[in-house]
This record gives structure tokens, sequence and C-alpha cells, in this order.
């Protein structure tokens, strides 16, 4: 399998199936993975910034401590991948499903989380504040039930009626906007 930029730039190839493929620590900047099977996939380490998985089954894969700046995964499943410290600095997740998803310690500052699943996910110490230019991180819509919060930063996140909180959560003591879509 060749891995490509969207310009047809070859970045690497592997033998074999993707599922389960060692990527770790590799330089796959602006590959275009969608649609594609990375069940279980080690990516721990890597440079994936502006990568595209949209719609791409990333179930189980491991991304700790990769760098995912501008990374798209809008629709992409992620339930039970490792997040952890992993830079996600505007990433988009539009309607991806990281349930159960461990970001422990992820830098999520202006990321797009718009109708993301996120229940049951490990956010802790993750920072969702604002980036550096001050837009905020988008959670109109956003599952966040269930998940754990503590210690996550939240400075300027924005939030909607439709966004689920865990019960103990109070998005305005957090910093948290309420503003539509």
């Amino acid at each position: 399998m060749q891995f490509k930029t969207s310009t047809g730039r070859i970045k690497h190839e592997i033998a074999g199936p993707l599922s389960a493929a060692n990527l770790e620590g590799v330089d796959l900047t602006g590959v275009v993975l969608q649609e594609q099977d990375l069940r279980a996939a080690n990516f721990s380490g890597a440079r994936l910034v502006g990568a595209n998985f949209f719609s791409a089954d990333l179930r189980g894969a491991s991304f700790a401590g990769a760098n995912l700046e501008g990374a798209f995964f809008d629709a992409a499943n992620l339930e039970g991948a490792k997040l952890q410290n992993a830079d996600l600095y505007w990433a988009s997740f539009v309607m991806a499903n990281p349930a159960n998803a461990d970001l422990q310690g992820a830098s999520l500052r202006g990321a797009i989380l718009t109708e993301a699943n996120l229940a049951g996910a490990n956010l802790r110490h993750a920072n969702l504040g604002r980036d550096n230019l001050g837009s905020a991180t988008r959670l109109q819509g956003t599952n966040l039930s269930n998940a754990n919060l503590q210690g996550a930063r939240f400075d300027g996140a924005e939030f909607d009626e439709r966004t689920r909180l865990p019960r103990d959560f109070n998005p305005a003591s957090a910093g948290m906007t309420s503003r539509a879509p």
C-alpha cells in the first residue's frame, strides 16, 4: 500500500493490509487515508499534519503522542482509539465516533467536534481551550456523557443545547460559552 498526499506524492509504502500496520514515528504529513480500514494500526509518535482520515475505520488505532494538527477525522470511527498526548490542534471530528477513546493529555485547541460522539471518552487533562488565534473548540451537539473530564480545560469552548455533558459538569464554571452552530 502506498501512502499518498492529495497531490499524488508518495510518502511511505508498506506491504500487506493496513489494519494493525505499524507506522510508529513515520512522517505521513498530508496523506489521504479516507475510507480505509486502519483498525488497530499503530501511528504512535507519527507526524500526520493535515492527514485525511474521512470516514476511515480507526477502531482501536493508536495515535499516542502523534502530531495530528489540522487532520480530518470527519465521519471516522475512532471507537476505543488511543490518542493520549496527541496534538490535535485544529483537527476536525465532525460527526466522528471517538466513543471510549483515550484522549488523556491531548491538545484539542481549536478542534471542531461538532456532533462527535465522545461518550465514555477519557479527556482527563486534555486541553479543549482556545487556540493561539482565539478560536474556540466547537462542541455543538457533541456527546460527552460519561466522559472523564477531570482536569480538562474548556476555556472558551462552545456548546449548545444539543451538547450532552456529564451530569455533574457545569459548562459555565468550566469557562464554556453557549453558542448556536
